[in-house]
């Protein structure tokens, strides 16, 4: 054996006995938040907006709007912890003019959100929005999921967002933003439209992970129902993560968390949902969670006490007609990821 291969060979054995320094890993916050209402102050003909109006009983007006931008900013920007998260999943937004006063003309404007946002037929014209950094996410697709209302004869419902973006390891990650109909009307009468739009969240996630040899899907948002009930246990298939983790399963981060989002009559109840594919959990060393990393952002300045059964409930911006200058209905959650730079 030469000299040279002895050197070579002690190369290779040095080089297989070093450890290589990990990548660095780097926090990822998911924000969800249905911002109750924000709705500008211009009527359009197309929807039915006119409780949104100065000359409305609810005298919705410039400052009130002003305000309203104000503090939604303002949750964001506490959720970030240093920064501000890297995606935000919004519900209740009017349209794009909203959108834009957000990521421009309030406390927001120097983080340099980035968004998409859908334009559904929706009567009362709110859609669903995902902000994003474009440093730490960059967009590649959007889509928008239609839900045909017709075939079971109800009102048009707010469309599904669907977007596609890269993260700073390579990977990507598909982000899923809905409003799932309203129980207005009654819980069991509306469930239906519910399951109905569940199917179609359902289809459009197996679509993703049929595709995707490393399925990192993300759904959030208000789903109108809790964790246990059918669109979300049964059709969408989202259950806590128990057990052994398969990485084509999603599921439901927010199941089992105490208290919740929304609170109805007295009692607490998670509406707000953060759901995750198993390879998010277990599959992907450069990219991952886990069920504690998820939670509901109780900040003592979203709650007031509950006059009527006792205990906390959200600071809205409307007690009934009457303005009340809060922040939303409902209360946001968070996931936070680690991703490898």
């Amino acid at each position: 054996m030469s000299r040279k291969t002895v050197v070579f060979l002690c190369l290779l054995v040095a080089v297989a006995g070093m450890r290589l320094p990990a990548a660095a890993q780097q926090t990822f916050r998911v924000m969800e938040y249905n911002v109750e209402n924000l709705f500008d102050c211009r009527h359009d003909s197309l929807k039915q907006d006119k409780e949104f109006l100065p000359d409305s009983p609810r005298g919705w007006n410039q400052t009130r709007y002003n305000e309203k931008l104000k503090n939604i900013a303002q949750v964001v920007m506490a959720a970030g912890d240093e920064q501000v998260p890297d995606l935000v999943g919004l519900c209740e937004v009017e349209n794009e003019y909203c959108v834009k006063g957000l990521v421009s003309h309030s406390p927001l404007r120097e983080a340099g959100y980035k968004y998409a946002m859908t334009d559904s037929p929706d009567e009362r014209g709110i859609d669903v929005v995902l902000l994003y950094q474009p440093a730490t996410f960059r967009c590649i697709h959007t889509q928008t999921i239609r839900i045909p209302n017709q075939v079971i004869d109800r009102r048009p419902t707010r469309d599904i967002l669907h977007v596609t973006g890269r993260v700073v390891s390579g990977d990507t990650l598909d982000v899923f933003v809905c409003h799932l109909p309203s129980r207005s009307g009654g819980e069991k009468e509306t469930e239906p439209y519910r399951l109905f739009t569940a199917g179609y969240l359902r289809r459009a996630a197996d679509s993703v992970m049929a595709v995707r040899q490393s399925p990192n899907v993300i759904i959030m948002g208000d789903f109108n129902d809790y964790p246990s009930n059918r669109s979300i246990a049964e059709v969408v298939g989202a259950v806590k993560p128990e057990g052994e983790i398969e990485a084509r399963t999603l599921y439901n981060l927010m199941d089992g968390k105490p208290d919740g989002t929304y609170r109805y009559r007295g009692e607490w109840g998670t509406l707000d949902q953060m759901i995750v594919s198993g390879y998010l959990l277990e599959g992907n060393p450069r990219i991952h969670t886990s069920y504690k990393a998820a939670c509901i952002l109780r900040y003592p300045f979203l709650l007031e006490e509950d006059d009527r059964y006792g205990g906390d409930i959200p600071f809205r911006t409307y007690k009934g007609m009457k303005y009340h200058g809060g922040y939303s209905d409902h209360l946001p959650v968070l996931l936070e990821l680690e991703v490898s730079e």
